[in-house]
């Protein structure tokens, strides 16, 4: 019996499967947290009933926990675990083969190992560096060992297997207790060598090993002979030129070092001269220094360090160098609280043994500093071994800070995951109050039993407050025991790190399926508020960024900072140094991402963990990918391999098993990298495109992610899944739907393990609608023909459930009808929406006859489709090709009217008795309001005003273009005569900068209240803000930067609207807030002086370096036969789509992948198939040419080094006669680096070389012609279309020549083999600066090369009053050819500097300061 509501009871099996479970377990008390999990369920379904009185789409149903899915097995996931005999050993042939130490240092002869040692000579001569011994000393057999006869590391395994070894105790510990019976003072530590030092050096006890050289060898025989070590750690602990800085010591560094072992080498083989049987090891003590790599030593600056990883390389090299040369059996890298400093040592390490062929086995001690059970810099025990073990370290363990009863828990840890031996050298107990330690060697003993007890151990000692009694009882103590024995050896696993450790082949997504998300918000070109806080500097909002993802389920950060305004070395450093500060970033491993392999070794650098590097492939050619996966290696970290090789990439299964199995042979039996370690990405491609050759995509790389996982055991398999439904694009259901089907199957069917992924945006299978699940299968599977309709049909179906959702109920569906079904004025939309001309003369008439005027038809459907235009533009939903193609349609449908709306005129004058001829043409009080536009004075580009003038004249506004090159004067007399409501000045070269400043003080003079609008590519809000604003801004009559055509439209609606107070108000703000920023980075920022900046120079050794050989043309070269054809396949498309403000996102920035893009990659396609067609028409009708002038002259530096002198021939450059000078400027803003301070000068050797420099002019003459003519024909598109193409001819033109040059006209380089995609990406040897960017930011360079080449009487050229060259479709540049010359930016600079500067030139200060305004670190007068 139940008293119910009968109605609503539901039968169990009319129960959704979740909702069951859910109820099951809720009833039944199956699990803890089954009563959270309905309340979940509940809230969801109260928002579905919520959403359905709304008319609202339903919310997405949450998952509850999902079943863990098992991941695909291959046939080595099935081999047995074997059982350890040795530790994994390096890839060395040395240690693969158990080649003993011959101890013969003086045979060692590498130039790095002997620049140490000549180094030294100033402090210690000639010491014996050989310490061999004959092969019939001892016996041959274990426990005996003769060094040079016996592999050491064979040795280690059968002492750590055969009993439990015994390291020695506390050095600083026997040397207070010395100083507490013995006289140990500042003369004591000095000694007769140091005792006029110029410091104070007591407590600095490894000068010791130096000055008091009984103290320290009697502390090795007390630990060898009383405490019984096999093993003892030199004297070396701070050893190192960053910790002897302490003491001004650092010259010494190599000294200290050999006399702490040799000192050690003496007594061991003293003691074990005594009792063979018992051989004694001398081990190479490296300590952390007293520096750290990860922690910043500012609390201000989370991004601050006081050492890098380089440096400390370097300081352990001169610290191994000196151990091996003074005997040392093993290298110990101890007491490591920070695991970045014990990496670099790692490295130093594998550079050491590199450069000797020597196998020397390493140990590794960490330290973790509380019962955190954490490192200082914040590792636990497992992430700071997985972050070390690609070092193949022999043996591993944990030492000072604790003592043994506290790391019990740490211990026990550990050793469950070492693979190698493990040892503990644990504090006798806690420091008391006064510092000291009160263990007494029974109690110490005691405390270690557990380790001996649980087999955790191979090896223990004593640190802090341990001495030879101690030890002596540990020993006697761990003598009933047996050592730990070496895990079982079973497949290798991907084992990463941050705070915390991770193992890849354990991970379950949030879906439950085997696969590790990577997070791809922390990427600029993937984020767009990550890219806007990375361009701020606002690192701090960027963690939170990277926080979040991690809060979402992220297992590992990808991180990238690619982008040309940002210094990407610069920016992953810094991002890198404040994430592994953040605790909530940094437990997690990061991937870094770059496309410049420099970039992400700059932030392997600066990482403690375990990292993965993405990516490399073979399409840089098999001895460059060799390099860079050793460098990878080296650093122990991971990497991301792309499906490419020199063809280009693999699209087809057959191609991505090819390439991934050749780079997989390389990397693993010719690199020796670990397989478990590489990631392939075999390129996920789109599907559903239409195309038949694309259909199989998806199967191609299921197929071949199972082929390649058998192929190339271990691998890991990863790919972009977002490019697989690129078709789709638009429709978030049906792309997740997609991926889930995809994703489904190639990780459970196929073992793909990794992605770069939203989480939160994830599907599971089991969440699609049967229909939907079906048509995913066919798409991804490619099951039958018509899949891609199906799909598109269901594609449809969703668009409209969204819109009838958006409704609020259902709605009929109707047959569908053609646009051209619908009455005129919704024809008339449709066509402007759509950029369609096709019929618009025959829709206007038809409007035009039922309109009572011509102008209703304008004020009307083409005002109203123009505003619908205006509106999806302000919203992102039309792009500015498309709003072009409209504005083509309106000024058709305009032109038609024209007539009919004159002899309207007409007929109204005559009917009122006036002249019909008698009207006024300029009648303008329709629109919205009057804007005039303007290229300032000597500057000819305005293809940016133009797009500018067609999308406010697109939102009625008229809009007065008077063209380029315009004074002042011109500028505020069309003003006032046009009588605009609105100026804008536009401007593409530096010198227009300085010009839009005089017009604006013109325009304050003249009383002018219109606001002034600026733009142009070199323009800037800051610019604005800071320098023309102050000259012209009031809450009538604003100054504001517009940073590209979709803000036009915003501010002059603004400016001219009802919130016109509270707009500029808000501008005004802004702008007094970036000029009071401006003016603090101003004082804050240090500028060398131009004597420093010349003294930190670069300098080149010419000698070891030669200039290039001569040109085989010495002189002025005309290039007039070089066809646009010749040049097509130079073309970089990328400025192109930016000119018309088309911007694929991550991972589709750039040409081609913008056509993949999910917003812009369909205008962009139409944008490009339009520009090949007008291109090849060009090509054909030859309506644009290319002309240009080379000249290739002797040069040498100037005297000073500050400039460069140009000679006609060898003899004048003999006699000394100049034929010009070219001016370089030097970089003076401080840098944080030392990198040298650069002038284009540095790269040409200066007097008593032969050097020579190239200059070139080149331009593409015919597009003013062809855009009157589309001026013409009001076909604005067209017309900004030839603009742009002429820009990308030249530009290729440039590339064109610049190849000829280096090939043949100079011939440097006459062996290059570069396709034109290295080409653009500047592989090759050599630059092109132009005068006027960034490295030589002075216009007025130009005149000089100008009367050098002659290019206006040879080719053509020429220049304005402000230095733009005529035709605006033209480039310049100077050709260096030195190896070691590189681009760069001057930057801001000194008065000092100009002074010179102007002095060398020849102009007046004034005048000089005029031209240089934009770099000025200072207010000129």
């Amino acid at each position: 019996v139940g008293i119910v509501n009968a109605k609503e009871l539901l039968a169990k099996d009319e129960l959704e499967n979740d909702m069951r479970i859910l109820c099951e377990n809720l009833v039944f008390n199956k699990t803890e947290d089954a009563t959270d999990e309905m309340l979940q369920r509940t809230a969801y379904e109260r928002a579905c009933i919520d959403a359905r009185k709304k008319g609202l789409p339903p919310p997405r149903k949450p998952r509850g926990k999902l079943e863990k899915m098992p991941r695909m097995q291959f046939s080595y996931d099935n081999v047995q675990p074997k059982p350890g005999v040795e530790p994994p050993l390096p890839t060395s042939d040395a240690a693969q083969n158990h080649v003993p130490n011959p101890y013969l240092n003086s045979k060692l002869t590498h130039e790095k190992i002997q620049a140490i040692r000549n180094k030294a000579k100033a402090t210690i001569q000639d010491p014996n560096i050989d310490f061999s011994q004959p092969e019939d000393l001892y016996p041959q057999s274990f426990p005996h060992f003769v060094r040079g006869r016996d592999s050491l590391r064979e040795y280690i395994t059968s002492l750590f297997t055969s009993k439990i070894a015994i390291y020695d105790g506390a050095m600083g510990t026997m040397i207070q207790n010395y100083a507490k019976k013995n006289k140990l003072d500042e003369d004591e530590y000095r000694g007769d060598r140091f005792k006029n030092w110029s410091c104070n050096v007591k407590g600095n006890n490894d000068m010791l090993s130096i000055t008091q050289p009984h103290i320290i060898s009697g502390i090795y025989k007390q630990y060898l002979e009383e405490g019984g070590s096999n093993l003892i750690g030199t004297n070396t602990f701070s050893s190192t030129t960053i910790a002897m800085a302490d003491y001004e010591m650092e010259e010494y560094a190599y000294e200290l070092n050999y006399e702490g072992a040799r000192l050690a080498r003496e007594a061991c083989d003293e003691v074990t001269a005594k009792d063979p049987t018992n051989p004694r090891f001398v081990v190479g003590a490296i300590g952390p220094t007293n520096r750290t790599a990860s922690i910043s030593p500012s609390v201000e600056d989370p991004s601050a360090r006081n050492v890098d990883f380089d440096e400390l390389v370097e300081t352990y090299f001169e610290q191994i160098v000196g151990l091996m040369d003074g005997g040392a059996d093993i290298l110990m890298v101890e007491t490591i609280f920070d695991t970045l400093n014990a990496k670099a040592a790692l490295y130093a390490v594998g550079e050491y043994l590199e450069c000797s062929g020597l196998d020397v086995p390493v140990f590794v001690s960490g330290t973790l500093v509380d019962q955190s059970g954490r490192t200082l810099s914040g590792q636990t025990g497992e992430a700071f071994y997985a972050s070390i073990r690609h070092a193949k370290p022999m043996c591993v363990g944990l030492n000072c800070a604790l003592g043994a009863q506290h790391m019990t828990p740490f211990v026990e840890r550990l050793s469950k995951v070492v693979e190698c031996f493990m040892h503990v050298y644990s504090n006798a107990g806690l420091p008391n109050a006064m510092g000291g330690y009160d263990e007494t060697p029974d109690d110490m003993a005691r405390n270690n039993k557990v380790f001996f007890e649980n087999g955790w151990l191979n090896m223990v000692g004593g640190c802090c407050g341990s001495t030879p009694p101690h030890i002596k009882a540990i020993r006697e103590m761990s003598e009933s025991f047996k050592p730990r024995k070496l895990p079982d050896v079973g497949r290798p696993k991907m084992w990463l790190s941050g705070l915390e450790d991770l193992v890849v082949e354990d991970v379950h997504n949030h879906l439950g399926l085997p696969f590790l998300n990577v997070g791809e918000r922390c990427n600029i070109s993937g984020s767009l508020r990550f890219k806007r806080l990375m361009m701020n500097g606002d690192y701090g909002t960027a963690m939170d960024i990277a926080k979040k993802q991690v809060e979402d389920g992220a297992h590992v950060i990808d991180i990238n900072v690619d982008d040309g305004l940002l210094d990407g070395l610069a920016a992953m450093q810094k991002f890198v140094k404040i994430a592994v500060t953040e605790p909530e970033v940094s437990k997690v491993p990061f991937m870094l991402d770059a496309s410049k392999f420099d970039i992400v070794v700059a932030g392997m650098k600066w990482c403690q963990g375990k990292s993965i590097i993405n990516s490399i492939s073979l399409k840089v050619g098999e001895e460059l990918f060799k390099e860079q996966a050793t460098l990878i290696k080296k650093h122990g970290a991971a990497v991301v391999v792309m499906a490419f090789d020199e063809e280009g990439q693999a699209a087809t299964e057959e191609e991505k098993v090819r390439i991934c199995k050749r780079s997989y042979d390389i990397l693993v039996n010719e690199v020796k990298f670990p397989p478990e370690d590489i990631i392939f990405d075999p390129n996920v491609l789109t599907i559903g495109t239409g195309m038949e050759e694309h259909n199989n995509y998806g199967v191609d790389f299921i197929n071949a992610t199972k082929r390649i996982k058998e192929e190339c055991p271990y691998v890991k398999i990863s790919g972009g899944i977002s490019n697989l439904s690129f078709g789709f694009r638009g429709v978030t259901k049906i792309r997740e739907s997609i991926h889930s089907v995809f994703l489904h199957h190639a990780i459970l069917d196929a073992g793909m393990d990794v992605g770069i992924v939203n989480a939160k945006e994830m599907m599971h299978i089991s969440e699609l609608e049967p229909e939907l699940l079906k048509g995913c299968d066919d798409l991804v599977f490619n099951k039958c023909d018509n899949a891609t309709e199906i799909m598109l049909d269901l594609t449809q179906k969703e668009k409209k459930a969204i819109e009838l959702r958006k409704k609020g109920g259902g709605a009929t569906i109707v047959k569908e009808k053609s646009w051209r079904d619908e009455n005129c004025t919704k024809r008339l939309e449709h066509a402007l929406i759509n950029g369609i001309s096709e019929h618009v003369d025959k829709d206007v008439e038809e409007a035009r006859k039922q309109a009572s005027r011509p102008l209703e038809v304008i004020e009307g459907p083409l005002m109203d489709g123009m505003n619908v235009v205006g509106d999806l533009f302000g919203a992102g939903k039309m792009f500015l090709p498309q709003v072009i193609k409209s504005a083509r349609v309106m000024k058709k449908a305009v032109a038609y009217l024209l007539p009919f709306m004159e002899e309207e005129k007409k007929q109204n004058l005559i009917a009122q008795g006036k002249d019909p001829n008698d009207f006024d043409e300029n009648d303008d009080s329709n629109y919205a309001g009057k804007v005039l536009m303007a290229t300032v004075k000597g500057d000819v580009h305005d293809i940016g005003k133009n797009i500018v003038s067609v999308v406010l004249g697109c939102n009625n506004y008229k809009v007065y273009d008077i063209g380029v090159m315009q004074p002042c004067e011109t500028i505020l007399e069309k003003a006032k005569e046009y009588d605009v409501d609105v100026i804008g000045l536009s401007g593409l070269i530096t010198p227009s900068l300085d010009e839009m400043v005089v017009v604006a003080k013109e325009m304050s003079k003249a009383g002018f209240k219109q606001p002034l609008l600026i733009g142009g590519a070199t323009t800037s809000k800051m610019h604005t803000a800071v320098k023309i604003s102050p000259n012209y801004f009031t809450m009538e009559h604003p100054s504001i930067h517009v940073l590209d055509a979709s803000r036009s439209v915003t501010v002059v609606s603004s400016l001219l609207g009802d919130s016109k107070e509270d707009f500029v108000a808000d501008i005004m703000e802004e702008y007094e807030e970036m000029r009071e920023d401006y003016y603090a980075g101003l004082e804050d920022r240090y500028f060398l002086t131009f004597k420093q900046a010349k003294e930190q120079k670069l300098t080149i050794d010419f000698d070891a370096v030669p200039p290039a050989p001569a040109p085989k043309k010495i002189g002025i070269t005309v290039i007039d036969s070089v066809k646009i054809a010749d040049v097509v396949p130079y073309i970089d498309w990328n400025p192109f789509f930016q000119t018309w403000e088309l911007r694929g996102r991550y991972p589709n920035r750039g040409y081609p992948k913008i056509f993949k893009d999910e917003t812009v990659g369909e205008e962009a396609k139409k944008l490009f198939d339009d520009a090949e067609t007008m291109m090849h028409k060009i090509i054909a009708d030859g309506s644009m040419i290319l002309k240009g002038v080379v000249g290739l002259f002797p040069a040498n530096r100037s005297a000073d080094g500050e400039d460069v002198h140009i000679y006609e021939s060898e003899d004048d450059r003999e006699s000394g006669k100049v034929l010009s000078t070219f001016c370089m400027l030097r970089q003076q803003a401080e840098k944080e680096s030392d990198d040298p301070y650069l002038s284009q000068a540095d790269f040409i050797a200066p007097a008593g070389y032969k050097d020579n420099l190239g200059m070139f002019a080149v331009s593409c003459f015919g597009c003013e012609e062809l855009v009157k003519k589309y001026e013409s024909e009001n076909d604005d598109y067209s017309k900004i279309m030839a603009q742009a193409l002429a820009d990308r001819f030249v530009e290729a033109f440039a590339e064109y020549l610049h190849r000829e040059i280096r090939t043949d006209l100079w011939g440097y380089a006459a062996n290059e083999d570069l396709n034109e995609a290295d080409l653009l990406k500047i592989k090759y040897n050599g630059i092109r600066p132009a005068p006027g960017y960034p490295s030589q930011p002075d216009h007025t360079e130009k005149t000089t090369m100008w009367q050098t080449i002659k290019a206006t009487e040879l080719a053509g050229i020429g220049l304005s009053e402000s230095l733009s060259m005529m035709p605006a479709s033209s480039v310049s540049a100077l050709v260096f050819a030195h190896p070691e010359s590189q681009y760069f930016a001057v930057g801001q600079i000194g008065k000092d500097q100009v002074e010179s500067y102007a002095e060398r030139k020849n102009f007046e200060l004034s005048k000089m300061e005029r031209w240089l305004s934009p770099i000025l670190n200072y207010e000129r007068d």
